[in-house]
């Protein structure tokens, strides 16, 4: 049993962690930078530290820090929560040489998943479906244009360290290999400090589908079924939702299974993510693993009623999953919204100010995590998402209404945000039919 659980983040998942944490009897700590002084996690916490300014790589991403903190509050363990720290393995060795216990999976599964060439490797031994692509690192321009060439073209240029749409670039030809490909390496050098690159050919508006996974340290893995994750811009998702409204009954199964079987490849334990494209004629490929919680777990926990992060603290302390795969039942449908502080008006420009009105939507089947409150000075420094809309309903169009009813009711004074653009894809006919994939938000915005 841990005592003190320290939280390696800030915004809304530090707030549901602490929350979490409560559930189970445990202490917390908050760190926090210096422009986060105010922020909701530094007051929900029973302690709290700075831990520098409002670089993140001067606090959040300051593994020393980090640690620091940690030591200097007795607490048992740190759980990252999601970017920043999560997926680093250096940080993961570090915490495990301060018999500081990581809320997630042992370094050598982040190395072996959260680099994409040696994850693809992985799978094509584990025989998991993966996109046709380069077998090898890349670090030359002129090598991976002969690898382009002869997978044929759309491809799709990605940093093996990436994440987040970071480091990555479809081409659609020859000519444009180059110039393309030399941008993407440098972004993924600029963001990862790797200059690493894979190439995969580029499927063509599929579905985004992902599977949640559990594994404990005695080798028992389940999945929690899938989330759509379709709707995104920028390779950002925006909106997510399970189950998903177009896979049927069959590749659903052989989905989650194929999850399964992923994660028991790498001895996988803690909570996980096996991302999927989904061609139109139910065709999937793995693409990648999320060695970590995902912002948009809500939407599982909404229809599983498993809290997903008090799981990941069980199985950190060393507990069996609670649950088989036969007790995991999926009930209803859910949807999340990112809400984001930017202006869709002006090319999703972000836009950080004080918050100088406040109403957060309510009633049945309707969930808010976020870190807002009135007066609070959302910074410039951090990703511009401040809240998520969550709803369940008994089926899809219920869950759609009830996210139109949740997005009228919220009020965020004094800054511009991406709401009203949430609210215009739910009145959508492609996205209300369940017809809309990768390729939808650019299709929208022409």
């Amino acid at each position: 049993m841990f005592n003190k659980i320290l939280i390696a983040n800030r915004g809304e998942i530090a707030v549901r962690i602490i929350r979490a944490s409560k559930l189970l009897g445990i202490k917390t700590v908050a760190v926090y930078s210096e422009v986060d002084k105010n922020s909701l996690h530094t007051e929900l916490a029973d302690e709290k530290i700075c831990i520098g300014p409002s670089n993140p790589k001067e606090s959040y991403l300051d593994m020393n820090k980090i640690i620091t903190a940690a030591l200097v509050t007795n607490s048992d363990a740190i759980h990252p929560g999601f970017g920043f720290l999560s997926e680093n393995s250096k940080f993961v060795n570090l915490c495990k040489s301060n018999n500081i216990k990581f809320i997630g999976p042992n370094s050598s599964i982040i190395d072996a998943m959260g680099n994409k060439s040696k994850a693809r490797e992985t799978m094509i031994n584990a025989r998991v479906s993966v996109v046709p692509g380069s077998q090898n690192p890349i670090y030359d321009s002129e090598e991976g244009k002969k690898i382009a060439n002869e997978i044929g073209y759309p491809v799709i240029v990605k940093a093996s360290s990436g994440g987040g749409g970071k480091g990555m670039r479809i081409v659609e030809d020859e000519i444009k290999f180059t110039r393309l490909f030399n941008l993407a390496q440098n972004e993924s050098l600029n963001a990862f400090n790797d200059n690493t690159m894979y190439i995969e050919k580029y499927i063509k508006n599929p579905k985004h589908i992902e599977v949640q996974i559990l594994g404990d340290k005695y080798g028992n893995v389940i999945h929690l079924g899938e989330r759509d994750c379709s709707i995104q811009r920028m390779h950002q998702k925006m909106i997510e939702e399970a189950p998903s409204a177009f896979l049927n009954e069959e590749t659903r199964q052989k989905l989650g299974q194929c999850a399964v079987k992923a994660a028991k490849a790498v001895n996988y334990e803690n909570a996980g993510t096996i991302e999927f494209l989904v061609d139109e004629n139910s065709n999937f490929y793995f693409i990648e693993m999320n060695t970590r919680i995902q912002v948009e777990h809500p939407v599982t926990e909404m229809v599983t009623g498993i809290d997903l992060i008090k799981e990941q603290i069980r199985i950190a302390m060393g507990e069996k999953l609670s649950l088989s795969q036969e007790e995991v039942r999926i009930k209803g449908h859910s949807i999340e919204c990112r809400i984001n502080a930017e202006n869709p008006a002006n090319n999703f420009m972000p836009s950080p100010g004080k918050i100088t009105a406040l109403h957060l939507p309510g009633g049945y089947g309707v969930r808010v995590d976020t870190a807002l409150y009135n007066g609070y000075k959302i910074p410039p420094n951090y990703d511009s998402m401040i809240a998520k809309v969550i709803v369940h309903g008994s089926n899809r169009k219920e869950a759609i209404e009830k996210m139109k009813v949740a997005l009228e009711e919220l009020v965020v004074g004094g800054i511009k945000t991406n709401a009203n653009f949430q609210y215009s894809i739910m009145n959508n006919k492609t996205y209300i039919e369940g017809n809309a994939n990768t390729g939808f938000i650019a299709e929208l915005l022409e």
